[in-house]
């Protein structure tokens, strides 16, 4: 193969695997920029009423189970994948969806259901706290990522009229990064 039809080959590559990763790469941009902007996501929190007798051990090796049957019982049903628990706060995964929280304090379990926004639950996907599937997606869509660029890089430095252009625009990209990241 010639290097026009690589370098040709290499472009419509690189625009189908950054058409495929657009949505997903989009939705890290909005919700980092976001949350950096300061601007708060919605969560609508609806207080569970457990009866007073109700325990729960945050070290049972059933906690998962442990939970859904204290939800059941409350007439709550939720597709819990994993449960988080730190110094008697459980949460249930994945928040990117209506989840559970229940908390031990000297007074019994308080527990709430949460139900986030649009925002709350595009955010919660950006930090890994999706569903399995949805994890596994980004593993693979980091590793595209890397491959987008790479190739991109690899087109324009094919070309020799994009070779100064592309060295410039990578230097000053990585001039950037190392300068607002790691000096000033």
């Amino acid at each position: 193969m010639n290097r026009v039809k690589t370098r040709n080959l290499l472009i419509l590559v690189h625009l189908f695997l950054a058409s495929f990763l657009a949505p997903s790469f989009l939705m890290v941009g909005v919700t980092g920029a976001l949350d950096l902007a300061g601007v708060e996501p919605s969560i609508e929190d609806v207080d569970i009423i457990l009866p007073p007798d109700t325990r729960l051990d945050p070290e049972s090796p059933t906690l998962q189970q442990d939970i859904e049957a204290i939800l059941a019982a409350r007439d709550i049903h939720l597709d819990i994948e994993s449960v988080r628990s730190r110094d008697g706060r459980m949460t249930t995964r994945p928040t990117s969806r209506t989840f559970a929280r229940i908390n031990q304090t000297p007074d019994g379990l308080q527990a709430s259901l949460h139900k986030p926004g649009l925002q709350y639950a595009l955010m919660e996907l950006h930090k890994g706290h999706g569903p399995a599937i949805f994890k596994t997606y980004q593993i693979i869509a980091g590793i595209v990522l890397f491959l987008v660029i790479i190739g991109g890089l690899i087109v324009g430095f094919m070309a020799r009229p994009y070779r100064r252009k592309t060295l410039g625009a990578l230097g000053l990209g990585t001039g950037a990064f190392l300068l607002l990241g790691f000096i000033l």
